[in-house]
């Protein structure tokens, strides 16, 4: 982490979030209603996900913050990734209903210019929305925290709706064109079913231990072939468990090694892995004497 505040961040920052969209759904109804605009009310769904989203982010940074026990004995971190798939899945719900009735608006003709103090809401929009992406983004990077940027891309997401209905809105109010705010709805759900889809697909293959992009980087295997006595690897594998990596290999070594030796390689490589890779929690190192005739 950049800074010592980075830690209450995360702790802070989904409470603020919370706030912010109960905010926006109030705002967004209240003119969506006013204005006639199916997209502002469809925007106002969304934000009303948001609302979801972030309760369920919350409870799962409690439960990840639990110590491991008897019967977790990795932690509780995996729930945030349980939780990024909700998020995901609460957008897509929320976006098919909206591609849905815009594409039947459409078809039966069911559409009329809004009234222009639906933009008010639009902008405002934009600019929240905005800004707690990037609040967001900020603490989730900075924590490793998966649950925290599927919530900071939900945000994104309604910030690119908002602006899609600000387009919308201008060319049904100001140029004559009311088909305008149904079709600016339909593009704003297709645009956030991708990225449901994306937090769906990447919260699978983290519950199903997919291994990190650093595992795959030759760096890491030069480091550990570069130790002295180090003779081979005969795995190295790693895992999401949250906000934190658990990293894992079985090294040869000579078989003239002695304990101590073996011992200060292990405690070693463990110090170097954390300081190379960040957010690693946990490192385990096995050693192996190497086999006469193996090349």
């Amino acid at each position: 982490m950049k800074y010592p505040h980075c830690a209450a961040c995360r702790d802070e920052v989904e409470w603020y979030v919370l706030a912010g969209n109960t905010g926006l759904v109030i705002f967004k109804g209240s003119l969506g209603v006013m204005s006639g605009s199916a997209a502002l009310i469809a925007d106002t769904f969304h934000s009303f996900a948001d609302v979801l989203a972030t309760i369920v982010t919350l409870f799962s940074l409690k439960v990840s913050a639990r110590a491991p026990d008897h019967a977790h004995a990795y932690g509780y971190g995996k729930i945030q990734h349980i939780s990024s798939g909700i998020i995901g899945l609460l957008l897509l719900g929320g976006s098919m209903f909206i591609l849905v009735g815009s594409v039947m608006d459409v078809w039966r003709g069911t559409y009329a210019a809004p009234k222009s103090i639906a933009l008010l809401g639009a902008f405002f929009s934009i600019l929240a929305n905005e800004f707690m992406f990037r609040y967001e983004r900020c603490v989730a990077r900075e924590n490793n925290s998966p649950a925290i940027m599927a919530n900071a891309w939900d945000n994104r997401s309604d910030a690119l709706s908002s602006l899609g209905v600000l387009i919308g809105l201008f060319f049904a109010t100001f140029l004559g064109f009311p088909i305008a705010d149904p079709l600016t709805a339909i593009i704003i759900a297709l645009m956030v079913i991708k990225i449901a889809i994306e937090l769906i697909v990447g919260a699978i293959n983290n519950l199903m231990d997919a291994t990190p992009d650093f595992v795959k980087s030759s760096d890491l295997f030069r480091m550990i072939r570069k130790m002295p006595s180090v003779t081979g690897i005969n795995y190295l594998r790693a895992r999401s468990l949250g906000e934190d990596f658990y990293v894992e290999a079985d090294i040869r070594v000579e078989k003239t090694l002695k304990v101590y030796e073996g011992d200060l390689i292990v405690a070693t490589l463990e110090e170097r892995i954390k300081q190379t890779l960040e957010h690693v929690g946990s490192v385990q190192i096995y050693l192996s004497p190497e086999e006469e005739g193996r090349w």
